[in-house]
């Protein structure tokens, strides 16, 4: 037989095997440190090694054998009552279990040399007990055995020895290791009926999963095409209605007329035609209207199924926590018992693989900072031993996870000396931020309130790397305590990445989904209300002022030609960097199967994914986390175009453009706030080189410039402006608030039009020198 390379060698199988069985013993052995005489967990433990010891001996790795057949012993030996499984003997069964995880995976001396020493750790503890026997796999067999008897379920050791024994059919002779008959009696024809029951476990490749969730999301996009052909076929039958109707009043008014009998019998062979075809065409429509029902229906639960598939418990991937929990606390010297709430909670495999590092920095955290040393605890009143809880559950349609503890809680106004300490902010500014804003900095880069590096914590990632990741699913979180009782962390996340819901827009004439999860607001704002500030577009939103770009720059496609007095807008961001972009329409909310872009197009600048609509048509979906980088650069370039008059006022008029230079913030909004209210289009400069930067890259029709600014003054400006043969015809006005002769001589010497003393000048006088140098705003 030809190997199928995409079939698992034996020795794939084993380490497969290994980890599994290293899951369960580290669970058992777990739940044995808090109760040494749990006899489940010691059944557990048996079978496991024992498993393991079988596996081992079949692929020929003797090391593994070895250390299985030291751990079954001491197993053995705890449920004959002969040894009492200490704290001691469960850390040096869990470094076997460490490497048992291991095992076949390094076969080198060092994993020999490792699991010699950890061998004779065990036959040392054991020693003290019983003397070391030379065989006990009999009697456990017989043990193994007689377990499988009384448990009806499927068991996966046995699953594990009928794909080894069919490796093993399958492998040349020339592997000696495989001549070696397995430690397990051959299944019964029983187990085999037993491996159908439900509740086992398959492994499936995971592209395999999401070919197929690909695949039935099309398939239910295309079961919906059947809803407007049977709209259409609706038409279809009215039309022939109103024909039937028509020949009928044909009928009548024909009746009183003396008609040849074979035109008679022509019209009346017609009518019965038309009848029959009516009659029939509603018979087909009703059966295609209950086959679209239940195709519907048939593929809105293969995807249901489909997208099932996907998910896992929460448990599986919190099987190292209890573990790593165990080893923090008796590094820092506490007692701490986890637990574990909502295990069977259903996860997206893709958020369930990223939840491993978070949450282990989450316990870490909760351990070295939340939960007391047990002397402390005492001395509060609390019991010696901490309770760390980690709780997963469905929420509002979300994953909800939590991290909790009963420990002190959070020092705030230590918090808020390392925020002044660390000079994130002032000592005034602190001063008055609230609770829950000093708490957000616990999740910045690098920080932490241990002044000091140790292995646990000190190095400000913990937290940070949390926040990443949830900002990366579109989650939230959240961070509460209460003085003196505990620390809670909380995430909220999407049930599935595979399916997101999504707001609709339009830009450019094509469609493209932004992640709701991503969307502040949504807002139909009048282009009156926005304003210019700094050269920048600002609408006011939720008392402060937020930038204002269109999605027609950030994804590079053809300006707008909308021509109605309001804008559609959605929010976009957080904090300083909370934009408005406007967009051509709302389309409104959908339920997207998100489709992978093709690997070999790489990453594609503003775009994550595509989807299919319910027509089939395709859409694109946002990535507003490029959006934003987006924005920054045109916002730092100074490329950003205005969006506050449409087509229709530029069309058929040009408006007048004026440059306003002034290093006063309130001279500049005041001027550009008088000339904006008469329509002129008013662009702003901060001093006189940002303006001469201004008039070298945009066509105006009028300069206005300070005399006393930085880096170039108005005289330097307008010398410039009036020696470019380019520019040397665009009116200057100077504008001073000093009324100084020698000033005024200056500026008109340079070439200025227009000199204004600001002391002295009203709106009107502005406005009427405007008008005089380049007439009114339209021209």
């Amino acid at each position: 037989m030809t190997d199928d390379p995409r079939r698992p060698s034996l020795i794939d199988l084993f380490h497969e095997e290994a980890r599994t069985q290293a899951r369960v013993l580290n669970d058992g052995l777990l739940a044995l440190d808090r109760a040494p005489r749990d006899a489940a967990a010691l059944e557990a433990c048996m079978r496991a090694a024992h498993s393991l010891k079988g596996a081992a001996r079949i692929v020929g790795v003797q090391v593994g054998v070895e250390l299985a057949h030291a751990m079954e012993d001491c197993f053995v030996a705890a449920q004959e009552g002969r040894a009492l499984l200490n704290a001691a003997w469960i850390d040096e069964l869990l470094r076997g279990v460490d490497i048992v995880a291991r095992i076949g995976n390094d076969e080198d001396e060092s994993a020999a040399d490792a699991v010699s020493a950890c061998v004779t750790s065990l036959q040392a503890h054991r020693a003290g007990v019983v003397p070391h026997r030379a065989n006990v796999s009999a009697p456990t067999s017989v043990m193994v055995s007689e377990t499988s008897m009384a448990a009806p379920e499927a068991d996966p050791d046995e699953a594990f020895n009928l794909l080894a024994r069919a490796l093993r059919a399958e492998a040349t002779p020339a592997a000696p290791a495989l001549a070696t008959p397995p430690a397990f009696p051959a299944p019964a024809a029983s187990n085999e009926a037993t491996s159908t029951e439900p509740g086992r476990m398959l492994r499936v490749r995971a592209d395999n999963l999401d070919r197929l969730l690909s695949l039935s999301g099309e398939s239910l996009v295309e079961s919906r095409w059947l809803k407007p052909f049977a709209q259409s076929m609706l038409r279809i039958k009215r039309v022939q209605r109103d024909g039937t109707r028509a020949l009928d009043q044909l009928h009548e008014t024909l009746a009183d007329l003396k008609l040849d009998p074979l035109a008679h019998a022509a019209l009346e062979e017609l009518r019965r035609l038309t009848a029959e075809s009516q009659h029939l065409l509603a018979e087909r429509l009703a059966d295609l209207e209950s086959f679209d029902r239940r195709s519907t229906h048939l593929s809105q639960q293969l995807y249901d199924a489909a997208l099932q598939c996907r998910m896992r418990p929460f448990g599986d991937g919190t099987s190292g926590l209890a573990r790593m929990a165990r080893d923090v606390a008796r590094s820092l010297g506490k007692k701490v018992r986890l637990q574990l709430v909502g295990e069977s909670t259903q996860v997206d495999r893709d958020i369930l693989d990223l939840l491993e590092a978070p949450l282990g920095h989450m316990l870490r955290n909760a351990l070295d900072h939340g939960i007391e040393a047990p002397a402390v605890r005492a001395a509060r009143g609390k019991p010696e031993e901490g309770t760390l809880t980690l709780d997963a559950r469905h929420t509002a349609g979300a994953l909800l996870i939590s991290v909790s503890d009963d420990g002190a809680g959070i020092d705030v106004e230590a918090l808020r000396a390392s925020i002044v300490r660390k000079k994130l902010t002032s000592e005034e500014t602190a001063a008055q931020l609230s609770e829950a804003e000093l708490l957000e900095f616990l999740l910045l880069p690098g920080f932490s309130l241990r002044d000091q590096v140790t292995e646990v914590s000190g190095r400000g990632v913990g937290l940070d790397a949390v926040h990443d990741m949830v900002k990366r699913v579109r989650g939230t979180v959240r961070i509460t305590h209460e003085a003196g009782f505990g620390t809670r962390v909380q995430l909220q996340l999407p049930l599935t990445l595979s399916v997101i819901r999504s707001l609709l827009v339009e830009i450019a004439g094509e469609p493209y989904a932004v992640p709701l999860a991503h969307v502040n607001r949504t807002l139909h704002v009048s282009r009156a209300d926005i304003e210019l500030l700094e050269g920048h577009q600002h609408i006011a939103f939720d008392g402060r002022r937020i930038g204002v770009v269109t999605a027609h720059q950030i994804l590079e496609t053809a300006a707008s030609t909308n021509q109605t007095d309001t804008v559609s807008m959605i929010v976009i961001g957080d904090g300083a960097q909370t934009y408005g972009v406007v967009v051509d329409r709302f389309l409104g909310e959908r339920m997207l199967v998100v489709q992978p872009l093709d690997p070999r197009l790489g990453k594609i600048r503003n775009i994550t994914a595509g989807a299919l609509m319910e027509n089939g048509d395709p859409v694109l979906i946002a990535d507003v986390d490029d959006w934003l980088r987006s924005v920054e650069k045109l916002v730092a370039g100074g490329d950003l175009q205005h969006a506050q008059r449409g087509a229709a006022q530029t069309a058929q008029r040009a408006t007048r453009r004026v440059l306003v230079v002034d290093d006063s913030l309130t001279v500049r909004e005041l001027e550009r706030k008088l000339l904006a209210t008469r329509g002129y289009d008013v662009t702003i400069a901060v001093d006189g080189m940002d303006g001469w930067n201004a008039v070298r890259g945009e066509r105006f029709d009028l300069v206005i410039t300070d005399i006393d600014m930085p880096r170039m003054d108005g005289i330097e400006l307008v010398t410039l402006i009036k020696r470019d043969p380019q520019l040397q015809s665009l009116p200057v006005m100077i504008v001073s608030y000093k009324d100084r002769e020698e000033d005024r001589r200056a500026g008109l010497n340079a070439g200025a039009d227009y000199y204004l003393a600001k002391g002295s000048f009203h709106d009107e006088a502005l406005l009427d020198a405007v008008r005089d140098l380049i007439g009114e705003a339209y021209g």
